[in-house]
């Protein structure tokens, strides 16, 4: 129940922040499974903890039918959503709604383009620092 939830709050703030923000991304010269291996192993390498993985690929795949589409978006789509204690602490001092923002997601897509890793962006002010973890951790990632 605590990773439903934690999902659900994941998006909710994704959908309200609507998209008015960029999703940035990057290409990954490899598998999916590669991706995400790579992905875990740059957030783990900065000591932060992955609260959760969702596997929204497979929910798509799955439920597909169910609401009516005969659609694939993604062979494969994984987000991986955590925090930094830091970094969370620093930009929610600076403004307390910066909460809105938490926790943080990098994710892993496969599709007739390829496999693409990506996070959104945030504004400008504080929760830049959030953006460099982020593009910090992709960066790594995929072997920019």
């Amino acid at each position: 129940m605590k990773h439903l939830i934690i999902t659900a709050a994941f998006f909710a703030v994704s959908a309200s922040q609507g998209l008015a923000e960029d999703i940035i991304t990057t290409p990954f010269d490899g598998s999916f499974d590669d991706a995400t291996f790579a992905v875990e192993s740059a957030i783990v390498g900065q000591g932060l903890v992955i609260d959760y993985v969702s596997h929204v690929g497979e929910m798509l795949n799955r439920t597909g039918a169910d609401v009516g589409s005969d659609k694939q978006i993604f062979a494969a789509a994984d987000i991986f959503i955590f925090c930094s204690a830091k970094i969370s602490r620093e930009v929610m001092e600076a403004d307390p709604m910066n909460i809105g923002y938490c926790p943080y997601g990098i994710f892993v897509t496969e599709d007739d383009d390829g496999v693409k890793v990506g996070y959104r962006s945030y504004p400008d002010g504080p929760m830049q620092k959030v953006q460099t973890l982020l593009s910090g951790i992709v960066e790594e990632a995929v072997g920019d």
